[in-house]
């Protein structure tokens, strides 16, 4: 007797009918929400990245990050073009990413609106004059390596010179909203 499950099919599976309503899309211009809200199904964590200008310090949340390689040790995150602190984040030579614990949303919430103020925000000078924020969950000091263009965001590739980490847990970003990890065992 075969024991296996069948392979699975939409029409056939009446779970899929009971909790999902799946939908297909081609992405372009009339479909741009929709593709958004597909994007959305894939959750990330929460990062603040920080730098130094000529101004002063500068921040923007970030949820476009990812490791690209351990040897090097290289990262990417990507800042869309549209935002007011784009051009200044990918003319940087060097910049630090801070991944956010459960606890920091506000943090977080005020680095996507406003970038230069960090007044009331628990931070020291670091490496390199950059600003290096208290309490994050990780830390990654990075240098650029390249700035690729990446349609409507461009994508920063850093080498990461040095990481610090604490345990915790992080910040999340599913479906337009923050949330929190919850382990399954």
């Amino acid at each position: 007797m075969d024991n296996r499950a069948p392979p699975w099919h939409p029409e056939t599976d009446a779970r899929s009918r009971e909790h999902m309503t799946e939908e297909t899309i081609v992405p372009g211009p009339g479909t741009a929400r929709a593709y958004r809200d597909a994007l959305a199904c894939f959750g990330t964590g929460v990062t603040v990245v920080t730098t130094r200008t000529e101004t002063g310090p500068l921040a923007m949340t970030a949820n476009s990050f990812t490791s690209v390689s351990l040897d090097p040790a290289l990262v990417l995150w990507c800042p869309a073009k549209a935002s007011l602190r784009h051009d200044a984040f990918i003319a940087t030579e060097r910049y630090v990413i801070h991944v956010m614990t459960e606890d920091q949303l506000d943090l977080a919430l005020h680095f996507s609106r406003s970038g230069d103020d960090f007044s009331g925000i628990a931070w020291q000078e670091g490496p390199h004059g950059l600003p290096v924020l208290h309490g994050c969950l990780a830390r990654f000091e990075c240098q650029r390596q390249a700035v690729h263009d990446g349609g409507d965001h461009s994508i920063v590739l850093g080498r990461v010179e040095r990481a610090t980490f604490d345990s915790g847990r992080g910040l999340i970003f599913k479906h337009g909203a923050y949330g929190r990890f919850f382990r399954l065992d």
